[in-house]
């Protein structure tokens, strides 16, 4: 009646079907996942090579000149213990 690959059709065009609201975030997801290993691949190769620098991406922060942050404007308010 039916061989292999025509059920095998038939079975993906029904998944697609019942999951057609999920599609756009699955695909995303794999994306995403894709992407993380690529990237975790990249590290690792990097990593066997001594003597590189390594660099992580990330969001620069500007620290504020001590005593000038929140509840110190007034000279009032707690202070921070420096740090080392």
């Amino acid at each position: 009646m039916f061989g292999l690959s025509e059920l095998a059709i038939i079975l993906v065009v029904v998944a697609v079907v019942l999951a057609i609201k999920k599609l756009p975030e699955l695909t995303r997801s794999a994306g995403k996942s894709a992407r993380i290993l690529k990237a975790e691949a990249r590290a690792a190769k990097d990593a066997d090579e001594p003597g590189t620098p390594r660099v992580i991406q990330g969001e620069t922060v500007d620290r504020e000149a001590p005593g000038t942050g929140p509840g110190n404007s007034t000279g009032t308010g707690p202070q921070d213990p420096p740090r080392a």
